[in-house]
C-alpha cells in the first residue's frame, strides 16, 4: 500500500478523547476519509462540537477558509458501531493507557480490517511488541505516538514492534510525513525517546522538592531562569495532568523493572489520589490562578545547585538512551526539542556544558546518596576519559 499526499485513503482513529479527535483533525485537514469511533455516544458527540469549533477558531484566524472548514469537518465520520471502520487502510488507537482494554480493542479492530491494513498505537508508554501481538498478521503493527496538542506538537515518534516489517515502517513514515509532522524513529523500550528520557525533569525536581532543599516556586523559577525552560517542572507537571504523568512514571519504572532512576514519588501520588489532577481540576502542586510568576529570592548557590543536579540527570538519561541505541543521536535531540519544547537537544546541551563536569557532579550524587539512579551512563564516562563531544 502507497499513500501520498493529499489522496483520499481512509483512516480510522478509536477513541474520540483530545488525542484522538486532535489526530482525526490532522487527517481530515489533510484530506482522508476519517473514520472516529467510540463506544460512548455521548463522547462522540461532544468531539463533534469541539472540532466544528477548532475550525470555526482557525476560520476566525484566517487560518483556513469557510469553504475548508466545511470540507474538513465533511471528511470525518463519527462512528458508534466499530464495524464502520472495516474499509480503513490505517487504523491509529488512542484509548486509554491500559493494556488489557487496548487487547480488547485489538481483537475486535483484527477481525473487521484487512490483512494490508496498518494498525497502529499511540501508547506513550506501551510495550508496541506485545500490542502487536494481538493481532494476526503483527508485521502491519506499529507505533505511532502523537504529542499533546497533537495539531499543533510536530513531533511524531514511529515505533515498530520486533514483529513489524520494514514496508510498514516506511508506509507509516511516509503517512506521517505527508501530514506535516517532524518523525524520529525509537526502539521498542519503556517510554521510546521522549517519556523515558524526560523523567527526570519531574523525578529529580520532585527529590529535591521532598528533601526539602528547595520550594517547588524556587525549582521552577530555577530551571526557567538559569535552563531556559518554557515551564518549571511543577508547573508541567500540572499542565500535563498527574494522572497521566504519574501513570507514565509508573509504567515505565515497572518496565525497566524497578529501576530506581524512574521511581515515582509518593508527593504526585497522593495528588493523584486526592483527584488534584492539576490544571484540569484547578488543583495540583499549585492551585489554579495562583500566581507562579512572583519572582523569588534564591541565592547562587542553590541556583546553580537545583539546576546542574536536574540537568546532570536529564544529560545522563539522554546519553544512555544513545548507548543502548534507543534512537540515533539527532532523533533524541530532535525529541527533546520537538517534543517537549526544549531549549535545545540535551546531547548538544551535553557538550556545551561540558561533559566531564557532568560526570563530575553525577560521581558526586552518587557518592553522597550510594544509589544506583546517580550511577554515571558508561557512555558519558568514556567520552570523559576520551575528551570527546556528541557533536564535532
Amino acid at each position: 500500500m502507497s499513500l501520498k499526499k493529499n489522496t483520499m485513503q481512509k483512516i480510522a482513529v478509536i477513541g474520540c478523547g483530545t488525542m484522538g479527535l486532535g489526530i482525526a483533525q490532522i487527517a481530515a485537514m489533510q484530506q482522508h476519509q476519517v473514520y472516529v469511533y467510540d463506544s460512548n455516544p455521548i463522547a462522540l458527540q461532544n468531539a463533534k462540537i469541539k472540532l466544528q469549533k477548532t475550525l470555526d477558531s482557525l476560520v476566525e484566524k484566517t487560518k483556513i477558509t469557510n469553504e475548508q472548514s466545511l470540507l474538513y469537518f465533511q471528511q470525518v465520520n463519527w462512528c458508534e458501531q466499530i464495524e464502520n471502520i472495516s474499509n480503513c487502510d490505517l487504523v491509529i488507537e488512542a484509548i486509554i493507557e491500559d493494556f488489557e482494554i487496548k487487547k480488547q480493542i485489538f481483537a475486535k479492530i483484527n477481525l473487521l480490517v484487512s490483512p494490508q491494513c496498518i494498525i497502529a498505537s499511540n501508547t506513550s508508554s506501551l510495550s508496541i511488541t506485545s500490542l502487536a501481538a494481538c493481532v494476526s498478521h503483527p508485521q502491519r503493527f506499529i507505533g505511532i505516538h502523537f504529542f499533546n496538542p497533537a495539531p499543533i506538537m510536530p513531533l511524531v515518534e514511529i515505533i515498530p514492534a520486533i514483529q513489524t516489517d520494514t514496508n510498514t515502517i516506511s508506509t507509516a513514515t511516509a503517512i506521517v510525513s505527508n501530514w506535516k509532522k517532524t518523525i524520529v524513529q525509537a526502539k521498542d523500550t519503556p517510554g521510546f525517546i521522549v517519556n523515558r528520557v524526560a523523567r527526570p525533569y519531574y523525578g529529580e525536581a520532585i527529590r529535591i522538592y521532598e528533601e526539602g532543599i528547595a520550594t517547588k516556586e524556587q525549582i521552577d523559577q530555577i530551571m526557567k531562569n538559569e535552563g531556559g525552560f518554557r515551564m518549571g517542572p511543577f508547573e508541567l507537571m500540572d499542565f500535563i495532568g498527574h494522572d497521566v504523568n504519574y501513570a507514565v512514571t509508573e509504567t515505565v519504572w515497572k518496565a525497566f523493572y524497578f529501576n530506581s532512576k524512574y521511581t515515582p514519588s509518593f508527593s504526585q501520588k497522593r495528588l493523584v489520589e486526592a483527584g488534584y489532577l492539576g490544571k484540569k481540576t484547578g488543583r495540583g502542586f499549585y492551585i489554579e490562578n495562583e500566581s507562579k510568576d512572583k519572582l523569588i529570592e534564591v541565592d547562587s548557590e542553590l541556583s546553580r545547585t537545583v539546576y546542574e543536579r536536574i540537568l546532570c540527570m536529564l544529560l545522563h538519561e539522554a546519553a544512555d538512551a544513545l548507548y543502548y541505541k534507543i534512537a540515533s543521536r539527532d532523533d533524541i535531540d530532535m525529541a527533546m526539542a520537538k517534543g517537549v519544547n526544549y531549549p535545545k537537544g540535551l546531547l548538544q546541551w551535553a557538550d556545551d556544558f561540558g561533559i566531564e563536569k557532568c560526570v563530575s557532579i553525577l560521581d558526586y550524587y552518587f557518592d553522597y546518596y550510594h544509589e544506583e539512579r546517580y550511577r554515571c551512563s558508561v557512555l558519558l564516562r568514556n567520552m570523559a576519559n576520551d575528551r570527546i563531544n556528541f557533536y564535532n
